[in-house]
């Protein structure tokens, strides 16, 4: 059973030629890049260096300053079961706090490690306002939703700005930056709007759903964060793992 898992799970980073651009479903009829994955297998994962990014420019439908530059962009791009309606699934990013303790393989330590130490709903910028998580109701589409999280690697908690782009009753568009600096040993990594991420869920069919993730790091951010390409990919495979209800430390890491 173990390389049955190992086969369904496991991926290998494709690093993209410079030709190659990242392709988010826009809606626009384009095939995005990379394809969606079947349910039940592991993701498609693309990752895109800087010079690969050199002329890229963010399409309007990710929400992202169309003139900012980017260091590093990883896609993921599968699909899941689900039979509820879509206000389900906005519940999956409005329970904000459900990230708590949430693992993901740690190439530098060769084990299995806890990404998210603490993660909480706020009410505003401030990281002590804390609030319960946010219901259906409240994600509407074009509304500032804040919440905090404690990161393993960093050295202090860290806001975020949540924005429902779309909620329709079959494609739903999230998008979320840092808006607090992510800093470690009194070093910023990251300053303010510089991870930047936006999911894309789409209904297939009756009982399934498309998931395409796109999260880039910012040219502005740290070189001390550069050249952990796996990391970055372990990290956004746990994420999808946690949302599509698959436990992050079930079946092998994406990236040993």
């Amino acid at each position: 059973m173990a390389l049955a898992l190992g086969a369904l799970w496991s991926c290998e980073i494709e690093m993209a030629a410079a030709q190659d651009e990242p392709r988010p479903p826009c809606g626009t009829g384009a095939s995005p890049n990379p394809s969606h994955a079947p349910a039940g297998v592991a993701p498609a994962v693309r990752v895109w260096s800087r010079e690969a990014l050199a002329r890229w420019m963010p399409p309007a439908c990710l929400g992202w300053p169309s003139l900012q530059r980017y260091r590093l962009v990883v896609a993921l791009a599968g699909a899941f079961r689900h039979d509820g309606c879509a206000s389900d699934l906005l519940a999956r990013f409005g329970a904000v706090s459900t990230m708590r303790g949430l693992h993901y393989w740690s190439v530098t330590d060769k084990g299995w490690r806890v990404l998210i130490t603490d993660a909480v709903a706020l009410d505003g910028l401030d990281v002590k306002r804390r609030r319960p998580d946010y219901s259906p109701s409240e994600m509407k589409s074009g509304v500032d939703l804040f919440f905090a999280q404690d990161d393993s690697r960093s050295s202090r908690t860290v806001a975020y700005r949540m924005r429902v782009l779309e909620a329709g009753a079959d494609r739903i568009v999230i998008e979320t930056e840092n808006v607090g600096p992510v800093r470690a040993f009194f070093v910023t990594l990251f300053p303010p709007g510089s991870l930047r991420a936006t999911y894309f869920l789409e209904r297939r069919q009756s009982g399934s759903w498309d998931f395409y993730g796109l999260s880039g790091t910012g040219e502005e951010a740290s070189a001390l964060a550069g050249g952990h390409e796996s990391s970055y990919v372990n990290r956004a495979v746990a994420l999808y793992r946690h949302f599509i209800r698959v436990p992050a430390d079930r079946d092998p890491p994406a990236i040993p």
